[in-house]
């Protein structure tokens, strides 16, 4: 029978691609992650890693080990972490990676009531707008949107992703009436730039009742953050694209209008992402549960629609 710690160090340096990265994982140094897994392969009789300087890469081997243990692993870890509980209470360190906007603005104020529900449990939360590899990294979840959907990982709806036209009341009076996408070719375009890429995305806009017209703002001024490009809108610059999370607290102030409003941007869904396993861990089935039940009380899928 192999040790149920020289599987986890094995299972965990392939999926980080590195005994360092394992190492930080499991709290261990990269020279006993390594001497674990090398006792393992003794075990074995088999190699399970090719080894060089910049990166572990699984051999023949070491690829069906992984498939075959890599799910029990999961299952076991599930267990245990759901009986490690204070009285059958979810326990532990939640780890969570959401969308800066929809996580700072909406989901931060839920946990005062998470937490009195859940006291046991240990947030850390990581605000990025990119992708974060669920598995790989250790997430217990995540939220956001416009996500490929990797394997072994499931997504639950939220909200609708959409994003919406906005202006101050004063740019729009001041300029001819915006009737049609083609009529945006005269505004003055305060553009979103991807911090991932650092190119301006292309959209395409869509009618409520599924018409589909050109986006084609004239460049004024790019911006990287959402929250630049309203403040940027509120002094009357221009016109910018922005996510209806962000733009829902400009709209109910008055502070920006909507610019075109019976159009929007089409950008898939909100949705929470989890590991998909018949056992979740306590502290993440409840988190999951929080989410979807507090999305539902607040309506937040219907403020975040701009249809």
């Amino acid at each position: 029978m192999e040790s149920f710690g020289s599987i986890e160090c094995f299972v965990r340096s392939a999926e980080g691609g590195s005994f360092a990265e394992a190492a930080r994982h499991l709290s261990l140094t990269p020279a006993a992650v390594g001497k674990s897994v090398a006792k393992l392969e003794a075990r074995l009789g088999v190699r399970l890693f090719q080894r060089s300087t910049r990166r572990l890469t699984l051999t023949e081997a070491g690829k069906l080990f992984l498939d075959e243990v890599s799910s029990s692993l999961t299952t076991i870890q599930n267990a245990v972490a759901n009986l490690a509980s204070a009285e059958g209470r979810p326990v532990g360190t939640l780890k969570v990676s959401m969308g800066t906007v929809v996580g700072c603005l909406y989901i931060v104020p839920l946990l005062g009531e998470f937490l009195k529900r859940y006291p046991d449990i240990i947030p850390d939360w990581h605000f990025d707008n990119r992708q974060v590899d669920l598995i790989g990294q250790g997430f217990d979840a995540a939220l956001g949107g416009g996500f490929e959907l990797p394997q072994g990982v499931v997504a639950r709806k939220l909200a609708p992703a959409h994003r919406v036209l906005v202006a101050s009341p004063d740019y729009l009076a001041a300029w001819p009436a915006v009737l049609q996408p083609e009529d945006l070719e005269r505004c003055d375009g305060i553009l979103i730039r991807s911090p991932q890429t650092g190119r301006v995305r292309s959209w395409q806009l869509t009618h409520r009742n599924g018409e589909h017209g050109p986006l084609k703002l004239k460049s004024r001024m790019t911006m990287s953050d959402s929250q630049a490009a309203c403040i940027a809108a509120d002094q009357g610059l221009g016109v910018a694209l922005v996510s209806m999370p962000f733009a829902v607290p400009w709209l109910a102030s008055g502070k920006l209008l909507r610019v075109l409003p019976d159009w929007y941007v089409n950008d898939g869904n909100i949705s929470i992402y989890y590991a998909e396993h018949k056992l979740l861990p306590g502290k993440t089935r409840v988190f999951v549960d929080f989410i979807i039940e507090q999305f539902a009380e607040q309506q937040l899928g219907q403020r975040f629609s701009a249809i």
